[in-house]
């Protein structure tokens, strides 16, 4: 049995069978049940080269200020954590957790990256179990149908949240040795279970900031100096698009 996660729940899927999940889109972007919003890579794309990149702009278009942030800010993004993992093959892969390993193996803080850019280009090289060509080739290989796992820790308005937004890929495109491949142990962590993992109760604050949103962000400046409140409305509910992306395993 293969699960897949999609924007806040698992669901069971068997060999041919259908997956679909909903997303809300706009403009080529994915909103998520945080700041973040992502720009690449789209769901379901077949993924391989030297380095998996995925772009997230933090700043949700503009309108939270980024860091450093005043401490007390009533709104800010603690940190982002990125996994890769899947229950087809029982690997759940570090991608960045806050401090960068040895070599890079995984990233370190991604919201400190290209400082001043909204954007932030999460490049990391694919640990060696993954190297490879075209569809999984034996039972135990480790490529195929897996899911970037973004983690929110951010404050909103006061109010402290953890949320789960899962992206489904595949490990299917050619992944060549480049040198500086991680062990796939090295980058390794224990892969719970749906039920443990509980997307549905940490993403209960719903998708934010997608046109028609009119969520009011609370924000201090970087200095602390005085209290400024952005907020965001949009006429524009016509742009955004809840869409059901289909995919099929063979």
């Amino acid at each position: 049995m293969k699960f897949f996660s999609g924007s806040a729940a698992s669901f069971p899927l068997f060999v041919a069978s259908t997956w679909a999940a909903d997303f809300v889109t706009s403009g080529g972007q994915i909103f998520t049940p945080g700041f973040a919003i992502l720009d690449a890579p789209q769901p379901g794309t077949p993924l391989g080269g030297d380095t998996i990149e995925v772009a997230l702009d933090v700043s949700a278009n503009g309108k939270l200020n980024l860091p450093p942030y005043d401490p007390d800010s009533p709104s800010l993004i603690h940190n982002i954590t990125i996994f890769l993992y899947s229950y087809e093959t029982g690997r759940n892969f570090t991608i960045t957790n806050g401090t960068a390993s040895e070599n890079n193996a995984s990233l370190g803080d991604i919201m400190l990256s290209e400082p001043g850019s909204t954007v932030k280009h999460v490049k990391w090289t694919w640990p060696d179990c993954l190297i490879g060509d075209g569809k999984p080739d034996s039972s135990d290989s480790d490529r195929g149908d897996y899911n970037i796992s973004i983690r929110q820790s951010f404050r909103l308005n006061d109010e402290d949240h953890y949320t789960i937004f899962d992206v489904p890929i595949s490990v299917t495109n050619s992944i060549e040795f480049v040198g500086n491949n991680p062990t796939c142990d090295s980058v390794s962590n224990p892969l719970l279970t749906p039920e443990e993992i509980d997307a549905e109760a940490a993403n209960s604050i719903g998708v934010l900031f997608a046109p028609g949103d009119a969520t009011v962000i609370q924000q201090t400046t970087g200095s602390g100096a005085g209290s400024m409140v952005f907020e965001w409305k949009s006429a524009a509910v016509g742009l955004m698009t809840l869409t059901a992306f289909h995919f099929f395993s063979l």
